[in-house]
This record gives structure tokens, C-alpha cells and sequence, in this order.
């Protein structure tokens, strides 16, 4: 059985999937189209209750929220993809600095990550967004270096225990380099842990972003987004609650069907858990005398 198969056949892999898919097919929609343009501006209709052609209401400005919404999953997969990328570039470079090289560089690197981990991943992003100010890429880059050491330092290990498996050792035997034995054998076999953490990674740069966007320090108040939105509505939560709730679902979703996700490939992707099986048992049909 495939692991794309096995992932469709776990129940956290099935949400997993339906959401990430849902997510990323408004993204793609809405770069042709939306119900409404996102910018408008239409201060008749102010804080429309969801009805026809408003399916979700409108907000203080009369902008609709159907569409802000569709507008910011663009830049919720774009923080999502980039950071994904680059923690993935980072992570990896790393471990393998860590597992693969000499003593003195292996705990140079070792001791580079225990630093750099006791800093929070939203520290990170905002120290960086002040000096640099708030954009997507600033928030990109910083996700994607704080959950890169996250990554190393989980996959590290990983990588200096199949390093000394048999089949790595006889690879060597055999004459193949260093490359080869990791692109073969360590890599493929460090796998799963890898992709867990990566959407482990994406999931947090999906709730970075609109957390830093919220407080300001992400995107732009020009761009659609899902943080920015919560923002500008938050101060009407009083008055008008359901508006708020819709962003707020759209982030819990979205992180949760990563996160889901990750775990259902790790599940699929390891063959020590998909071989798994319940124990099958027999039914007495009868009595023996």
C-alpha cells in the first residue's frame, strides 16, 4: 500500500489533507476572482449581518469579509511555503554540519543550536520586523530561521543514529561517498521526523504571521490578511462578535489541519507504525466437550 494511500486512510490525514486543499484552492481562486474587490470601500453597507450577497457580513468600513478572507489564504500559504523552504534549507544544512563533519564542528554546531533554540520563534520575527520593518519576507525569513534550528536540532540526532546503522556502513563498504550514503540511506530514513517538524514549522509560521501582523509587525495594513483583519476587527468584538469569529476560524483551521497533517504523514511515511495492525480475533464458534 502506497503512503499516499495510507495517509488517506487515517482520519487525522483525511482533515489534514481537505483542509491544506481547501486553504490552498482559495488562495488560487482569489487571485481571479472574489465576491467583492477587498479594498472596497462602502460605508452603506457597514456591518452587515451574513445574508445574500454578504455571505459573511461586512465589516466597519463595509468591506466583505467573504473576501478578505479569500485575499489573506494567499498570504497565509505564502508565509507558509517560504517558511516552510527555508527552515527546510537551514534545518538540514545544519544537522547534517552536526551529524556528518568533524568533532569540533559537530559541537560547534551542537552548542550554535542550544543558543539559538532558547530564543522563541516570535521573538525572532519581531526583533528582526524592528529593525527591518514589517513585511512578509522579514516575517519568512525569521519563521523560517527560528524553526530551521528547531529542525536541526531534532534531526540531528536522527541522522548520527542511522549514521552508524549497517546498511549506511556497508554502503561505505561498498565505495559510496558521503553524498551518496546521505541522499540514500540517511536522509530517506530521517524522513518522517523531518516532515512532522516541518509542518509542525508551517503551522507556527500560519499563527506567527497573523500574530505579528496583529501587533503590527507583519504585514502590511494595505495587504489582505487574516492577522491584520482580527486586528482592525478585535476593537468591535463587543458589539459585533460573529465578525471576529471568522478569522479566528479561518487561523484555528488552518493550523490544525497542518498539524493533523504532520502527524498522519509521520504515521504513514514510518514503517514501524504503518505495519501496525489490530490483532485479529478468533470467534468461539463452540464448546468442546
Amino acid at each position: 500500500m502506497s503512503t499516499v494511500k495510507r495517509l488517506w486512510i487515517l482520519g487525522t490525514g483525511r482533515f489534514g489533507i481537505l483542509i491544506v486543499l481547501l486553504v490552498v484552492a482559495t488562495a488560487a481562486v482569489s487571485l481571479v476572482w472574489t465576491p467583492f474587490d477587498p479594498a472596497a470601500v462602502d460605508a452603506r453597507a457597514r456591518w452587515l449581518d451574513p445574508s445574500w450577497p454578504h455571505v459573511l457580513g461586512t465589516d466597519n468600513t463595509g468591506r466583505d469579509i467573504a473576501s478578505l478572507l479569500m485575499a489573506g489564504a494567499r498570504t497565509t500559504v505564502i508565509v507558509a511555503v517560504g517558511a516552510g523552504v527555508v527552515a527546510s534549507v537551514l534545518g538540514i544544512a545544519l544537522a547534517c554540519l552536526g551529524a556528518l563533519t568533524t568533532r569540533w564542528v559537530r559541537e560547534s554546531v551542537a552548542v550554535l543550536v542550544d543558543i539559538l533554540v532558547a530564543f522563541p520563534v516570535l521573538l525572532i520575527a519581531m526583533m528582526i520586523s524592528a529593525v527591518w520593518g514589517g513585511s512578509l519576507a522579514v516575517v519568512i525569513w525569521a519563521v523560517g530561521i527560528g524553526f530551521g534550528v528547531n529542525v536541526a536540532r531534532v534531526t540531528r540526532p536522527e541522522l548520527r543514529r542511522v549514521l552508524h546503522s549497517d546498511f549506511v556502513l556497508a554502503g561505505r563498504a561498498n565505495g559510496l561517498s558521503t553524498w551518496q550514503n546521505l541522499t540514500r540511506h540517511l536522509l530517506p530514513n530521517v524522513a518522517p521526523v523531518f516532515i512532522v517538524q516541518l509542518s509542525w514549522g508551517m503551522a507556527v509560521a500560519v499563527l506567527a504571521e497573523a500574530g505579528l501582523s496583529y501587533l503590527g509587525f507583519g504585514a502590511p495594513v494595505t495587504q489582505p490578511s487574516w492577522g491584520v483583519l482580527l486586528s482592525d476587527l478585535q476593537a468591535y468584538i463587543a458589539v459585533h462578535p460573529l465578525t471576529v469569529v471568522w478569522p479566528g476560524l479561518a487561523i484555528t483551521l488552518t493550523v490544525l489541519g497542518l498539524n493533523l497533517l504532520g502527524d498522519a504523514l509521520r504515521e504513514a511515511a514510518d514503517p514501524t507504525l504503518s505495519a501496525r495492525t489490530p490483532a485479529v480475533r478468533t470467534p468461539v464458534t463452540g464448546v468442546v466437550a
